[in-house]
C-alpha cells in the first residue's frame, strides 16, 4: 500500500514543493534568528518578492514574528518545525538515502541532514546538532572524548549541552594544531565542548606536523605523554574529513610534498593521511596525536563532514575507516556519494 506521502507526491506534487520551501524558511530562521529578509532571500535562493509572500503567510499563521532586529520563530513555529522534520525526511528521500549509503559504505550508521553546507552555511549548524544528538545516544557514564579541529567541529561544539551525558566527560584534542585560526584548533574545540557540557578538558600544545626526531623528543615530556595516553584510551572520537589540497595548504606544506600530493591525485585527508579516490594512502605526515592505525581501538567513531564538494574526500577516507564509524553528513554530500 502506498504511504500518504507517496499519494501526495502523485496527486499534489505542487503542495509538497510549497511545504518544502516553507520548511527550509523556518529551518533557516531557527538557526540564524533574528534574520533580515534580504539575508534570508539570498541564503535560500529566493527573490525578495517571492519571500515577501511566504513571510506574510507564515506571519498570518503565527509561525514567525517580525521585529526591528529581524524575523524569528514563535513557539508555535518551533513546534511546527519540529513536527515537520520527520515528514520532510520522507518527502526529500533522506531516510532512503541513509539506508542506501549505510549499505554502500559498509559502516555502522549514516545520518543525513537536509541541505548542502557548500551553498547554505546554516546547514553546518544542522550537522552540528545531528552530531551532538548522536553523541548523546552513545555516551553512558564517564567517558574520554577525543576531538579534532575545524569549522564543522566548532559547529558540533556549539550544539552541545550539559545533558549530553549522565557521567563525567573529559575532552582531549585528538591531535596538535595545524597553524589554522586558533578558534578552529582542536584545543579550542575541546575547551568549547567542555564549557558547553560543564565538563573538563586537557590541552596538547604541540604542532600537528613534526619531524621524526622532534616527535621522539616531544613525546618524552610527561604532560604530553599523559595527554597522548588519554587520547589513545578515548571512548569516543569525533573528527572531520578534509579535502586533500585544502588541508595541505592549511598545513603550509612544502612545495615538494605538495607536488607529491597533487601528483598522486589525493582527494581526502584525515589524521595527517592523504587518500586518493581508491582510498589508498598516498602521503602522510608525522603527526602528534591519534593515528589511522589507532582508530580500530576506539569503541565509537563519529566522522562529521558535509557539502557536495567534500564527497570525494568522504568516500576516499571511508574506504579506510573502521566499520564502527558513524558518518554525519548533509544532503549535498550524500547525493554525490550515491
Amino acid at each position: 500500500m502506498l504511504s500518504f506521502i507517496e499519494i501526495q507526491k502523485r496527486l499534489l506534487p505542487d503542495l509538497l514543493t510549497v511545504m518544502q520551501k516553507r520548511y527550509y524558511i523556518l529551518q533557516y530562521m531557527n538557526n540564524m534568528q533574528p534574520v533580515g529578509r534580504r539575508s534570508l532571500a539570498g541564503s535560500l535562493g529566493l527573490t525578495e518578492r517571492v519571500l515577501r509572500g511566504e513571510v506574510e503567510f507564515l506571519k498570518e499563521q503565527k509561525l514567525i514574528q517580525i521585529s526591528t532586529i529581524g524575523m524569528s520563530l514563535t513557539s508555535i513555529g518551533k513546534e511546527t518545525l519540529e513536527s515537520l522534520s520527520s515528514v520532510m525526511r520522507e518527502v526529500t528521500g533522506i531516510n532512503e538515502m541513509e539506508k542506501l549509503l549505510h549499505k554502500k559504505l559498509n559502516i555502522s550508521k549514516v545520518i543525513i541532514v537536509a541541505g548542502d553546507s557548500d551553498h547554505s552555511p546554516w546547514v553546518k549548524k544542522e550537522i552540528g546538532l545531528a552530531a551532538a544528538n548522536c553523541m548523546k545516544t552513545l555516551l553512558r557514564g564517564d567517558n574520554i572524548i577525543a576531538v579534532t579541529g575545524g569549522t564543522t567541529m566548532a559547529s558540533v561544539a556549539e550544539m552541545l549541552t550539559p545533558d549530553v551525558a549522565d557521567g563525567d566527560l573529559l575532552f582531549v584534542p585528538a591531535r596538535g594544531g595545524i597553524g589554522e585560526d586558533v578558534k578552529n584548533q582542536a584545543n579550542t574545540i575541546c575547551a568549547m565542548m567542555a564549557d558547553h557540557t560543564d565538563s573538563k578538558h586537557r590541552v596538547l600544545y604541540v604542532p600537528d606536523e613534526v619531524s621524526e626526531e622532534m616527535y621522539k623528543s616531544i613525546i618524552k615530556d610527561p604532560h604530553i605523554s599523559e595527554v597522548l595516553r588519554l587520547i589513545k584510551s578515548a571512548d569516543l572520537l569525533v573528527h572531520g574529513i578534509g579535502e586533500a589540497i585544502t588541508m595541505a595548504q592549511r598545513r603550509k606544506t612544502s612545495a615538494s610534498n605538495m607536488d607529491i600530493i597533487k601528483g598522486a591525485k589525493a582527494v581526502g585527508e584525515a589524521f595527517g593521511y592523504y587518500f586518493n579516490e581508491d582510498g589508498q594512502v598516498v602521503h602522510k605526515v608525522e603527526t602528534i596525536g591519534i593515528r589511522l592505525e589507532n582508530l580500530s581501538e576506539v569503541p565509537n567513531v563519529i566522522a562529521v563532514a558535509g557539502g557536495s564538494s567534500k564527497s570525494k574526500a568522504i568516500r576516499a577516507y571511508l574506504k579506510k575507516a573502521p566499520p564502527s564509524t558513524i558518518l554525519i553528513t548533509d544532503e549535498g554530500a550524500a547525493k554525490s556519494l550515491i
